[in-house]
């Protein structure tokens, strides 16, 4: 399983940062990316990032990607 951190794109729309609608910041170690919609189905908290004042939802587990509807789907994966 990986740890996922979930961050509002306050900067969305902007160039590089994908168009209004892709509101979710979805970060897997150093990779970012960007979405439209959460589907998470694993327990989730909120942790403050290091060295900022941001804050993130975290959680444990497994990201498979609806390119089509641009969702985030975080499971706990395969039993």
């Amino acid at each position: 399983m990986n740890k996922y951190r979930i961050r509002f794109n306050k900067s969305r729309g902007e160039p590089g940062r994908g168009t209004m609608d892709h509101v979710w910041r979805v970060f897997q170690g150093d990779h970012e990316y960007l979405f439209k919609n959460l589907d998470i189905q694993v327990p989730v908290k909120s942790e403050k990032e290091e060295l900022s004042e941001d804050y993130n939802i975290v959680c444990l587990g497994v990201l498979s990607i609806d390119r089509d509807t641009s969702t985030a789907i975080i499971t706990q994966g395969a039993p």
